[in-house]
């Protein structure tokens, strides 16, 4: 069998086991909004954290392998490897964590606080400058994936940075409720 073979063989399994776990998250939150239990929104909550955790991993990783990618010569096979490794992220677990994110937080908002409170409009807010940076880093694993990438090691270091403190204003929000 051929490396590239090997690899289209490696990527289809990834994306398989990607589908199974997608899939297996939605039939449980289909479950537990067809059959509720008394603990509905504690269940709920639970898959936020986990969509939100899955998301913020990829948050957190992605411009980390854009800074190694920087460094690696294009058309290398170091550099194809980040390519794979940046798409399968972005695209299977970052973009459907994501989402998750969103639907169930966006429920959590209305069924419990009634898209009520200071605190709830800053954290959404927040939570889109997120989706921003989510975005923005899908446009650079599309110029990476081109050999357009424009940035330095450095400057991704700095982007690294923003989905981090992003992330501990809207714990601030969730937790505290300033106001």
């Amino acid at each position: 069998m051929s490396e590239r073979q090997t690899g289209e063989s490696a990527g289809r399994r990834a994306r398989l086991r990607a589908a199974v776990a997608l899939v297996v998250f939605v039939f449980v939150a289909l479950l537990l909004v067809l059959y509720p239990p008394d603990n509905l929104y504690l269940w709920i909550k639970a898959l936020h954290i986990i969509a939100v955790i899955s998301w913020m991993a990829g948050l957190l990783y992605l411009p980390r392998l854009f800074v190694y990618h920087t460094d690696a010569p294009v058309g290398s096979q170091q550099s194809e490897t980040f390519k794979v490794m940046e798409r399968r992220l972005f695209g299977t677990i970052m973009r459907p964590a994501m989402g998750l994110t969103w639907l169930l937080g966006l429920y959590l908002a209305w069924s419990v606080y009634g898209f009520q409170g200071g605190w709830l409009h800053a954290k959404l807010l927040l939570v889109f400058l997120l989706t921003g940076v989510n975005e923005y880093y899908g446009r650079a694993v599309r110029a990476f994936a081109e050999d357009r990438n424009k940035k330095t090691g450095r400057q991704w270091r700095i982007w690294n940075e923003a989905p981090a403190l992003l992330m501990v204003l809207i714990v601030v929000m969730a937790v505290v409720k300033p106001f």
